[in-house]
């Protein structure tokens, strides 16, 4: 269960440091908006893969 927790952290890390800077520097409301629903869809997934049991 530890690897799955540290493997979601990373993967929201990496994704955040990834797509950032990217809106920041463009600072379009719209790549933005697109952006944080990216995000809030990989985080629901992430919390429903880890909320199954483990085989």
């Amino acid at each position: 269960m530890s690897v799955k927790i540290f493997s979601a952290i990373a993967a929201v890390v990496l994704m955040l440091g990834y797509l950032g800077p990217v809106v920041l520097k463009l600072k379009e409301l719209s790549l933005g908006a697109v952006v944080l629903v990216g995000v809030v869809m990989m985080l629901v997934d992430l919390w429903q893969s880890l909320q199954k049991p483990e085989p």
